[in-house]
């Protein structure tokens, strides 16, 4: 295939993977949290980092991690003690990180609007070797800390206050979840774009859970649908000339939509399979065999 013979598509495709995996399985425990639009604060935070990035003449990404880390673990910080005006510290945080990017990139020699646009949109064919490296080393991080610390990352979530009286760290674990979703934003932002990274982050995980009960169900189904939409996104976008992160975006919104056409009738199915089950149950046993016969292990 043409497409995989160019190097600047064999970097977009890669990056595509590494953010299909990440974005979903960071922002499975956000949507337990009811922080869904917590991954769209930190994008206006890192818009800080990539402008200082350029201003130094440094790796955008990796100060741009820097910053959307000291910046996760204010707004977690916030939330926990911020209670009268914390929405005001946040807005405040979120618009000043935005500001200081904006400022930043053009005080920069080297900076431009073209360089803002391509960090807040998403762009394949500014993703270079250093940004594959960088990107793959972070969300080497992310996988090992949502899928290491699943039980521990899922109780908090689910459950502060039992999660504290099991004697989990609370504090520290929710500091970890802010952490590893800043580390997630600045890996999505060179193929979906810090402006849109917060939707992919999110509508994997609630398009598999209108099919799946279960957390690991949701969690893997998540990260295939995650996979599914940022290749599929970043094809078309070579192919037909679109920016990536809005192409990746509406396609996951669309496997949200036809995920929620099929709940139904699952539901249906599993409604009247739960019946029988239920009817097979109350009648007897025979004599000449045992309940545990039909088990299968």
């Amino acid at each position: 295939m043409e497409i995989l013979q160019l190097a600047f598509m064999q970097r977009a495709l890669l990056a595509a993977v590494l953010v299909g995996i990440t974005a979903p399985a960071v922002g499975i425990y956000l949507v337990q949290r009811r922080q869904a639009l917590m991954g769209d604060g930190i994008g206006h935070v890192a818009m800080t980092g990539v402008g200082l990035g350029f201003l130094l003449n440094s790796s955008p990404v990796w100060m741009a991690t820097a910053v959307a880390v000291v910046g996760s673990v204010a707004m977690e910080l916030i939330r926990a003690y911020g209670k009268t005006r914390g929405d005001l510290a946040l807005a405040l945080l979120f618009y000043g990180g935005m500001a200081g990017g904006v400022l930043l990139i053009n005080l920069s020699p080297t900076g431009s609007n073209a360089n803002l646009s391509s960090y807040l949109f998403g762009s394949l064919s500014t993703v270079s070797t250093e940004d594959i490296t960088a990107i793959g080393v972070l969300a080497a991080f992310v996988v090992l800390v949502t899928v290491g610390l699943r039980r521990q990352l899922f109780a908090v979530s689910q459950d502060e206050e039992f999660a504290r009286v099991t004697g989990l760290p609370v504090r520290a674990l929710n500091l970890l979840i802010a952490v590893t979703a800043a580390v997630t934003v600045t890996v999505a932002m060179r193929v979906v774009g810090l402006l849109l990274v917060s939707a992919l982050m999110v509508v994997p995980v609630a398009a598999a859970q209108q099919l799946s009960k279960s957390f690991r169900a949701t969690f893997v189904l998540a990260v295939v649908t995650g996979i599914t939409v940022t290749l599929a996104g970043t094809v078309t976008s070579y192919y037909q000339d679109v920016p990536p992160g809005a192409t990746i975006v509406l396609y996951a919104i669309g496997v949200f939509v036809l995920f929620t056409l099929l709940a139904t009738p699952l539901a249906k199915r599993r409604a009247r399979a739960a019946g029988a089950g239920a009817e097979s149950c109350d009648a007897p046993v025979p004599a000449t065999r045992r309940p545990t016969d039909d088990v299968k292990v």
